[in-house]
């Protein structure tokens, strides 16, 4: 009877920590992470701390998957696959808004060519100063940032569009999903 209780416990516990998830960003595109491909970023060769990563790998729009209320776009099935089986491990902290935001205390957009994984976990920034300035100090920005999403992740999802961000210009060469 105490087994049955606590697997009910934990079920319910599941259940309600999803619904209280805070809302992904979707830019205009539609989709989450502005149409690239969350698990691309994980082959990719990260540079040091301070330099710009490589660009993201734009997904298709004709290979999708659903998570947390948004849609998600990927360069194969295979990526697509992967990211089903462990969407946490693959999806972008902070449910795509960039860190050094959230850090600060709000939800602003987040440029998917601007990244850094760091302990196995997918970060965005919003333009390149910004990028510039969480690289120095990703460990404490990273724990404030923590601090921060408590209480920011129930609320609203940024509805701001990166690329409308003049600092951007040149962040990108070309837009995701591919058709």
């Amino acid at each position: 009877m105490f087994k049955q209780f606590l697997a009910g416990t934990a079920i319910l516990l599941a259940l309600s920590s999803a619904a209280v998830a805070g809302e992904q960003y979707v830019d205009e595109t539609g989709f989450a992470i502005s149409g690239y491909d969350a698990v691309a970023y994980f082959n990719l060769t990260q540079k040091d701390d301070g330099m710009m990563q490589p660009h993201a790998v734009p997904g298709r729009a004709d290979i999708t998957a659903d998570y947390n209320g948004a849609k998600w776009a990927f360069a194969t099935t295979g990526n697509r696959d992967m990211f089903l089986a462990d969407p946490v491990k693959y999806a972008p902290k902070y449910d795509g808004h960039c860190a050094y935001g959230v850090a600060k205390g709000a939800k602003v957009p987040a440029n998917p060519n601007l990244w850094r994984i760091v302990d196995g976990e997918l970060y965005l920034n919003i333009t390149p100063e910004v990028a510039e300035t969480w690289n120095s100090d990703i460990a404490d920005y990273i724990m404030d940032a923590n601090d921060e999403w408590s209480d920011l992740e129930p609320k609203s999802a940024s509805n701001d569009s990166w690329m409308e961000i003049g600092d951007n210009d040149g962040t990108y060469d070309m837009t995701a999903p591919i058709k």
